[in-house]
């Protein structure tokens, strides 16, 4: 069975499009393809309270998209792979062409 196609390999990137399946982590993702940010300024960019936001960076912490650093009291996060940006724009084009042709 080729590399590509084995379970494991599947699994690991379906976990990776789970942590991308929020709204809210999605904002997170794009704001952080520009420069890495305080939890803080992400709170505030997105909106909730600090505690969400933070359970939202975790998830994508553990799925491998994002880094983070504590720098004093507060924690710093920044995109960890640089070709993430490029993927959710493909996505865009699939779900704007998906879209005209529903409507």
């Amino acid at each position: 069975m080729p590399a590509e196609l084995k379970s494991g390999e599947i699994r690991l990137q379906a976990s990776v499009l789970k942590a991308l399946a929020h709204p809210a982590r999605l904002r997170l993702v794009r704001l952080l393809s520009k420069k890495e940010l305080c939890v803080c300024e992400l709170r505030d960019a997105v909106g909730g309270d600090i505690s969400t936001v933070s359970l939202h960076l975790l998830r994508l912490k553990r799925a491998g998209l994002v880094s983070a650093r504590r720098q004093g009291n507060w924690m710093y996060y920044s995109l960890k792979c640089r070709c993430v940006p490029q993927f959710l724009s493909c996505i865009g084009r699939v779900a704007r062409s998906a879209s005209a042709r529903k409507g």
